[in-house]
C-alpha cells in the first residue's frame, strides 16, 4: 500500500469536533493540568540504551530505572530487556495509547513502541504485565515496512485517537531523504501503509506533533540518513543534505499545506512541540546547528508563520574543530501548564529554564551546567570578549566527573524534576565526545526545578551510571514514564 491510509476518529470524538468525550476514562488524563495536578510522582522510567557503535557486539536494550527515593534500588537499573538483533540503534519511543485516547475506555496504555533508527525494525514492548520488567511483545521487521511503504530509518512514534500508531521515517531503505514519510501501524502493530497523501512527503523527516483542534500536524527535518549516519560533515549542510524547514500538514487528512523555510537561523530543526493546551495555535522547534528556538504560530489568515524566540549565541573557542562552537540544542520540553520551557545545549553543556507565559518573549529563569566540551579539565576553552580563556565549573555527582553533555531530557508531571541523559547518536557521540563517552558510557542525572521563582540545581543523590552495565558501558538516550509524560502525550 503506497497511498494514504485513513485515520478514523471514534464516533465520540467526531461528535465533539474531533475531540474525544472525556466522560469515560481511557489512558492518561483529560487535560494537561489534570496530569500536572493529579498525576502520581514517577517511580520508574524506561531508558533506551545503545551498544551499536560502541565496539560491544551486543543488542541494544531497554533499561528500567528506579526513581523512588524510598526504594533500596533508587537511582539504579533494575531490569534490562535486550532486543533481538545487533546494530539497531534504539533511539526514540512512544506509546500505543496515550491521553489522546482518554475518551476511549477500551484503550489501554500497555505497549511501548521502540523504532530502531538504523536497522528500520520496530520493537513493541509489553510494559503492563510487569512494569518493572517489561517483555518483548512483537517485532515489526524492516523488510515488511520497506516492502509495503518504501520507508526506512523510523524515528518518532505517536499514538492516534483511532488506535493506530504513526511513526516518522527519515528516508527510504537506502537512506535517501527523498523517500521519507510517515508509517502507520494498526492497533495490532501490522503495517497499514503511509499516513501522508501520495506526493505529499516532506523534504526531510524527523519529529512531529499534531494539534487536532487546529486540524494541523507539523513535522521537522534533520537530514538524509545517508549523511548523518556516517557522522556530521559541515559540507553536507552546504550540499543540501540537512534540513531547515517545517512542514505543515492538514490533520488528519495528510495533505502538505505549507512548508516554512526557517532560513540560515533555523538549521537542523529537530524536536517540535505545540503547547500542551490543545486550544493553543503555537509551539516551538529546536534548531540544533544554529542553536535557536523558533516559535511557530497561526496567523490571522489561517496560514502559519515563524520567528526566532530564543537565540543561544555560539562561543569563540580554541583547540576545537571550528573557531566558534554552537550550543547545539538537541532536545527541549514544555511543562504541562505551558509556563516553562527547558532546553539543552549538548556541546556547551548547560540546561536552561525559560518562562514562556508570553510565548513570543521567553525569559531566562534558570541555568545549570552538567557537562559539555567547555568544562574545567577539557582541552577546549572559550574566549571572552576581552580575550581571556575560560571554562565552566561542572560539579562531580556522587564522586563522578560528568561525561558528554546534556542531550535528552524528561520532566516530571508536576514540573519539579528533570531527568537527563547524555547520548545523542552513537556516531555523533564518538565524533564530538570520543572515547570519554562512547567507551566509558552514559550517565543519567536528576535536576531539581524551582517552579515558583525559577532555578535549576543538580540532585547530588541521584546518579545512574551506565558505565557499569553487565555487558559493558552503554549509551543512554530517551526516557519514558510508564504512565505517560510531557513529550509522549497529546491532548485533543
Amino acid at each position: 500500500m503506497t497511498g494514504a491510509a485513513a485515520v478514523d476518529v471514534p464516533a465520540a470524538a467526531a461528535a465533539n469536533g474531533g475531540a474525544c468525550c472525556h466522560a469515560a476514562k481511557g489512558p492518561g488524563y483529560a487535560t494537561p493540568l489534570e496530569a500536572m495536578e493529579k498525576g502520581p510522582r514517577e517511580k520508574l522510567i524506561y531508558v533506551t540504551c545503545v551498544y551499536n557503535g560502541t565496539g560491544i557486539n551486543k543488542p541494544d536494550y531497554l533499561a528500567t530505572v528506579d526513581l523512588d527515593p524510598s526504594s533500596p534500588t533508587y537511582s539504579q537499573v533494575i531490569h534490562r530487556l535486550p532486543v533481538t538483533h545487533i546494530g539497531d540503534e534504539l533511539h526514540h519511543s512512544g506509546w500505543n495509547s496515550c491521553s489522546s485516547c482518554h475518551g476511549d475506555p477500551s484503550a489501554k496504555r500497555r505497549f511501548l513502541i521502540l523504532p530502531s533508527l538504523l536497522s528500520g525494525r520496530v520493537y513493541v514492548v509489553d510494559t503492563a504485565t510487569d512494569p518493572r520488567a517489561p517483555s518483548l511483545h512483537k517485532v515489526v521487521q524492516t523488510e515488511d515496512i520497506a516492502e509495503k511503504t518504501g520507508l526506512g530509518f523510523p524515528h518518532t512514534s505517536h499514538c492516534l485517537a483511532s488506535g493506530d500508531i504513526m511513526i516518522s521515517c527519515l528516508g527510504d531503505k537506502e537512506g535517501n531523504a527523498a523517500g521519507n514519510g510517515f508509517l502507520l501501524l494498526d492497533s495490532e502493530f501490522n503495517v497499514k501503509g503511509r499516513w501522508e497523501k501520495p506526493g505529499h512527503s516532506p523534504l526531510f523527516g524527523y519529529d512531529f506533533w499534531y494539534q487536532p483542534r487546529h486540524k494541523t500536524m507539523i513535522s521537522s527535518s534533520w537530514g538524509a540518513p545517508a549523511a548523518f549516519r556516517t557522522g556530521f560533515n559541515l559540507q553536507h549542510v552546504q550540499d543540501g543534505l540537512y534540513g531547515r524547514h517545517l512542514h505543515v500538514y492538514d490533520w488528519p487528512g495528510g495533505e502538505l499545506k505549507q512548508t516554512l523555510d526557517l532560513g540560515d537561523t533555523g538549521l537542523l530543526p529537530l524536536e517540535v512541540r505545540f503547547l500542551h493546551d490543545p486550544s493553543k495555535d503555537t509551539g516551538y522547534v529546536g534548531c540544533a546547528l544554529t542553536s535557536n528556538m523558533v516559535r511557530f504560530f497561526k496567523t490571522a489568515d489561517g496560514s502559519w508563520s515563524h520567528e526566532v524566540a530564543i537565540d543561544v549565541k555560539p562561543l569563540k573557542v580554541r583547540n576545537w574543530i571550528l573557531p566558534e562552537m554552537p550550543g547545539l540544542i538537541t532536545d527541549f520540553v514544555i511543562s504541562l501548564d505551558d509556563r516553562y520551557l527547558y532546553l539543552v545545549n549538548w556541546l556547551h553543556g548547560d540546561i536552561r529554564q525559560y518562562n514562556i507565559e508570553d510565548p513570543a518573549k521567553p525569559v531566562l529563569a534558570g541555568q545549570v551546567w552538567v557537562g559539555g566540551l567547555l568544562q574545567k579539565g577539557s582541552d577546549v576553552v572559550y574566549v571572552t570578549d576581552d580575550g581571556h580563556e575560560e571554562q565552566y565549573n561542572v560539579p562531580q555527582v556522587k564522586g563522578h566527573r560528568l561525561r558528554g553533555g546534556p542531550q535528552m531530557i524528561q520532566l516530571s508531571l508536576d514540573g519539579k524534576r528533570i531527568y537527563v541523559t547524555n547520548s545523542l547518536f552513537s556516531r555523533w557521540d564518538e565524533q564530538f565526545f570520543g572515547d570519554d563517552l562512547v567507551k566509558k558510557g552514559s550517565h543519567m542525572l536528576q535536576i531539581d526545578v524551582d517552579t515558583e521563582k525559577g532555578g535549576l540545581a543538580i540532585n547530588p543523590n541521584f546518579f545512574v551510571d551506565f558505565s557499569k552495565e553487565p555487558d559493558g558501558p552503554a549509551l543512554a538516550h530517551e526516557m519514558r514514564y510508564p504512565g505517560g509524560d510531557c513529550t509522549s502525550d497529546i491532548w485533543i
